[in-house]
């Protein structure tokens, strides 16, 4: 009777523990589960609200530009080959544009003064005592010219492309634009010409630019203010002339 009863005993004593166990697991997962959701931050949207970016670039100035030399240029990333750069085209606008320097002229200059420097010291350097000029073999390579010929005839195929579209009537937004383009290059053209407006040009990228990357986050909302009034300005002249234009009907394509 006595080991009965402790048989009863202990087998009741097993089945609270295991009743008192599952109690404390239950609590403990539970305040582990609260705990966890109160460290928790929240989880951001999977939606994120889109940064809008000066003509809907996606990647960074300096990848935008290509990300060789040409855009460590434009973007002073080197300081001193930059400034090099912009002298050497101040310089040039200054001989051809302001003293009135001819090209032809200046070439000539240029080679007669060059060469009569290095004849007269490989001729004297036996009476100065000096060593003979070393005058390196200069040889250009061809694939360079190649790749930027390429690159010239791939663009100009494409501007002609959108030449060809606009003037076949398909689009009548980028007919105004390039219109508006035009008639406002042409106006720059008659106050100056072709060298001071490449002159400006090429100031402007080495300013405007390294500007931007490094304001892009105050431009870029002023950009997108000024674009969505650009939109609504649009609207409204598309709905009261655009919109009143009569167009034929449309041709079907011969197959």
């Amino acid at each position: 009777m006595a080991e009965e009863s402790e048989s009863k005993q202990s087998t009741v004593e097993s089945v609270m523990e295991k009743i008192s166990g599952k109690i404390h697991g239950h609590d403990s997962s539970s305040s582990s589960d609260s705990d966890s959701d109160h460290e928790k931050p929240a989880s951001p949207s999977p939606v994120k609200a889109k940064i809008y970016r000066l003509f809907g670039r996606e990647r960074p100035v300096h990848h935008v530009l290509g990300g060789g030399k040409p855009a460590d240029v434009f973007l002073w990333r080197n300081k001193k080959i930059s400034a090099g750069v912009l002298g050497g085209a101040t310089a040039i606008w200054v001989l051809f544009e302001l003293i009135e320097y001819n090209l032809l002229t200046l070439v000539c200059h240029i080679s007669i003064l060059s060469l009569a420097l290095m004849f007269l010291w490989s001729n004297a350097h036996t009476f100065i005592h000096k060593s003979p000029p070393r005058i390196p073999e200069v040889h250009l390579p061809e694939e360079p010219f190649l790749q930027v010929a390429a690159a010239l005839t791939f663009e100009l195929n494409q501007a002609l492309k959108l030449l060809r579209d606009i003037a076949s009537g398909r689009n009548l937004k980028k007919f105004l634009m390039v219109i508006a383009a035009f008639w406002v290059l042409s106006i720059v053209g008659s106050w100056c010409n072709f060298l001071t407006l490449f002159y400006i040009s090429f100031v402007l990228l080495h300013t405007v630019l390294v500007l931007y990357e490094k304001y892009e986050d105050k431009v870029d909302p002023c950009a997108e203010k000024a674009m969505i009034e650009i939109k609504k300005q649009y609207a409204v002249f598309d709905a009261k002339v655009l919109s009143k234009i009569p167009k034929g009907p449309l041709k079907t394509k011969k197959v």
